[in-house]
């Protein structure tokens, strides 16, 4: 049995584990963090593939909503839903222009009406003129999604620190750790932000965007937000127990900011523009969650083989959307099987 040390306990890790364990695999996850990691933790959740950067990437993204639906059909009982996406970041041609790239692409994409946003969304006050409705969109929690799929793949969890990885005649043969070495077959870097410091002494550079991500959660409310809300100052869901989960910046996906700013006044502004979507509603803030989200220099996926044989990279943004349909590629890869074309322009190598 090949042992394999999967180096993250996000959504990441967790979906590759998952899938190297239904392929007979011994897998061993090393993480500093709790199971669900942090940038999991601190997710929006929304599944779609309505934000993409190319075609390829749209279709990755968008073959990654039908793995989440495998992995409900393995794993029953997996908090995740479709409640389709009320879209109208943009308005007008550029909305047009939207719905019209993704219904080539073969997207599911509604155009409403004023009056149709008003009778899917009683509750929201400036009703635009038009909005965009992706039927094929969902939620998941991703640091919850996570633990289910570590639990199911009964992978050995360490909680260590990595220090550097291994090696044996050019080989990567595991990991030292703050509590000592730990070997294997190979290794998968699963961890985000901290991919580019393990990388460096091999002589890579892995690039990635500071990008940090600040997640707010409200009180309980009424049912006010029955699908994923996508406006021009506000992306927000609400769960199943009323609370509201809205990231702090405007246009998440696309966002650029490289600080936060102070974090009371973040708040504030972020429930003010709650507030004059929902007008009426009691709305306050209640939790935050925070984490530099794993984003490559180029916006895209880094999935693949890495500088050195038997070392595996999966880093990416958005891996709430992601992470299942990578795991199945790249554990199928891993463990002998053909290179995936959805993963091609993708690759570590376009880095060196």
């Amino acid at each position: 049995m090949t042992r394999t040390l999967i180096i993250g306990a996000g959504i990441t890790g967790a979906a590759l584990a998952f899938q190297l364990s239904r392929r007979g695999e011994a897998v061993t996850i090393v993480s500093t963090h709790a199971e669900g990691g942090l940038a999991s933790a601190a997710s929006f959740g929304w599944l779609n593939a309505s934000f993409f950067l190319s075609h390829p990437h749209f279709h990755l993204r968008h073959e990654g909503l039908a793995a989440h639906r495998r992995l409900m059909d393995q794993l029953p009982g997996l908090p995740t839903t479709w409640p389709g996406c009320l879209w109208y970041e943009a308005t007008g041609e550029a909305q047009a222009e939207t719905a019209a790239d993704l219904r080539e692409l073969g997207y599911s994409v509604e155009t409403l009406t004023r009056a149709q946003i008003a009778a899917k969304l009683p509750a929201l006050g400036p009703v635009p003129e038009t909005a965009l409705f992706f039927a094929e969109e969902g939620v998941a929690d991703p640091a919850t999604l996570a633990r289910a799929l570590i639990a199911a793949s009964g992978a050995q969890v360490v909680r260590a620190t990595v220090q550097a990885l291994t090696l044996d005649a050019g080989r990567a043969t595991g990991v030292l750790t703050d509590i000592g070495p730990l070997s294997a077959d190979r290794v998968i870097l699963a961890t985000g932000t901290g991919t580019p410091a393990l990388l460096q002494p091999f002589g890579y550079s892995l690039p990635m965007l500071k990008r940090p991500g600040l997640m707010l959660t409200t009180n309980t409310l009424p049912p006010i937000c029955p699908v994923v809300l996508a406006t021009p100052d506000q992306e927000v869901r609400q769960d199943e127990k009323g609370h509201l989960h809205v990231p702090a910046s405007a246009g998440h996906h696309g966002d650029h900011a490289e600080s936060l700013g102070a974090f009371p006044v973040v708040i504030n502004a972020t429930i003010q523009r709650l507030r004059a979507l929902f007008p009426g509603q009691e709305i306050h803030f209640a939790h935050q969650a925070m984490a530099m989200r794993p984003v490559p220099g180029d916006g895209l996926p880094v999935v693949g083989q890495g500088p050195v044989a038997g070392l595996w990279l999966a880093v990416m943004h958005s891996g709430a959307t992601l992470a299942p349909v990578v795991a199945e590629l790249l554990a199928a890869e891993i463990t002998g099987g053909p290179e995936s074309p959805l993963l091609a322009e993708f690759r570590p190598a376009r880095f060196q």
